[in-house]
């Protein structure tokens, strides 16, 4: 496992993990930790020989939010200006996580606050461990919906959900949040050999290809008619039928044994 600054890299069975190293101070977030993150991702992007992302914390929690020195400074300071931006809406400060073009899996090892829970929402699956919280605490701090988070919520679990843990600012433990559809609960003792284990089955399973142009179709979908979806859909089903990856997922189906995937 090799370390960068605030943040640890491995590879295994085609999965990448990072790793947020800040144990002592149950991960908060800093300015280091997002450029690295950010860094890291496009690494593991790049990199052939990973087919699934994992994003978790060290130690007892996954990100506490931001780190307190941080946010006494900002409340003692004064306001500044708001920079236009024209990026698009998945190069945002951290919707950027949902371009990467493989599964990205949050693991939710321990409490989650803040921007860690926002990190999470633009991940494609969420698993939690059993007993764990989660809270968003803005309402608590005197801050409002940060990171897109009221514009995720709402998409992900319903407007009722989403003003309920946004307004509340209340803890949510990991099998309420399951009940809402937000997480998938797996058991706290072992919950990192276990995450590690789904990781590695989705990676061993499905076609490298047929997850870039789902998790397209997954992106696109927030924005489209079901008119577009179904023609982007049937455009996709066309240009798949000559690729290696379909013809492999065939024969393995056939001949019974377990896929040799390429991506192509």
């Amino acid at each position: 496992m090799k370390a960068s600054g605030e943040m640890l890299f491995a590879k295994q069975d085609h999965v990448a993990t990072i790793t947020l190293n800040r144990p002592d101070r149950m991960n908060a977030w800093t300015t280091t930790m997002e450029q690295e993150l950010r860094e890291l991702l496009s690494q593991a992007s790049r990199d052939d020989e990973v087919r699934v992302i994992v994003l978790t914390g060290a130690g007892r929690a996954f990100c506490a939010g931001a780190d307190m020195g941080r946010l006494v400074n900002s409340a003692n300071s004064v306001p500044g200006t708001l920079e236009q931006s024209a990026k698009d809406d998945l190069d945002q400060r951290y919707s950027y996580i949902m371009a990467v073009p493989k599964p990205v899996l949050a693991g939710i090892n321990g409490a989650v606050a803040g921007v860690g829970l926002c990190l999470t929402l633009f991940c494609d699956l969420r698993y939690m461990a059993a007993g764990t919280k989660l809270t968003t605490a803005f309402a608590r701090r005197g801050l409002i919906a940060e990171h897109g988070s009221a514009w995720m919520l709402r998409r992900l679990i319903g407007p009722m959900n989403a003003a309920d843990i946004l307004l509340t600012g209340r803890p949510v433990e990991a099998e309420e949040a399951e009940r809402m559809g937000l997480v998938r609960v797996l058991p706290r003792e072992d919950f990192h050999q276990q995450l590690q284990s789904r990781a590695a089955e989705i990676a061993a399973l499905c076609s490298p290809r047929s997850q870039r142009v789902i998790k397209r179709q997954l992106n696109q979908a927030i924005f489209q008619s079901l008119a577009e979806a179904t023609r982007l859909s049937e455009e996709e089903a066309l240009l798949c039928r000559g690729t290696d990856d379909y013809k492999e997922g065939v024969a393995h189906f056939v001949e019974k044994r377990a896929p040799r995937f390429t991506g192509t």
